[in-house]
């Protein structure tokens, strides 16, 4: 039982950390403002780990520091599941890394779905919310290529619903293959 409780609060709390890490860099592809509150506690959050890496890797349109302290956070992440399986962590220290690469792509692949689920969950609630600037902002780049190619349904926008099929595919693909290349779920 404490096996399980361990990795339930480290599964929660490095994907949230690690979706932090990956929505600061997302905000800096899309060139949200850094007053923006969402923007504000994102940096704040995550500066502690970013700023010493920005020093070392160059910025630019793409964050490199963010991207590879969400790499660094899922190492430590994929280390600490392995211990808690038993299993000594420097025997496998390749197939680590790379189930640390696949575990950075699910938590990008989940930040999609949830930003997602929340810019058409306030659409629908709360069309003039502060936020939705901002969700429409982040979620545009993956929402536009699909709105040009499905028709609009009487106003209805299905594109969040395709996004979200395609991201859950990819999510599920990933998952496999990480499960399969340590015999237990990352």
């Amino acid at each position: 039982m404490f096996g399980d409780i361990a990795r339930f609060l480290l599964n929660t709390l490095f994907t949230l950390f690690g979706a932090a890490l990956l929505l600061r860099a997302w905000i800096q592809v899309v060139r949200m403002p850094p007053y923006n509150p969402v923007s504000n506690a994102v940096m704040q959050a995550t500066n502690w780990l970013v700023l010493p890496l920005r020093k070392i890797l160059p910025g630019g349109k793409i964050d490199w520091a963010s991207i590879v302290a969400a790499f660094i956070a899922s190492a430590v992440y994929v280390t600490l599941m392995v211990v808690l399986a038993g299993v000594d962590p420097t025997l496998m220290v390749p197939i680590l890394l790379l189930v640390a690469l696949l575990t950075v792509v699910k938590w990008a692949l989940n930040l999609i779905i949830w930003v997602t689920i929340l810019m058409a969950l306030l659409s629908w609630l709360n069309p003039q919310s502060p936020a939705m600037p901002l969700l429409y902002q982040i979620t545009a780049p993956f929402l536009d290529p699909l709105r040009r190619i499905l028709p609009r349904l009487g106003g209805i926008d299905l594109s969040p619903i395709l996004l979200f099929v395609i991201v859950q595919v990819l999510l599920m693909v990933v998952t496999r293959v990480a499960v399969s290349m340590t015999l237990f779920g990352i």
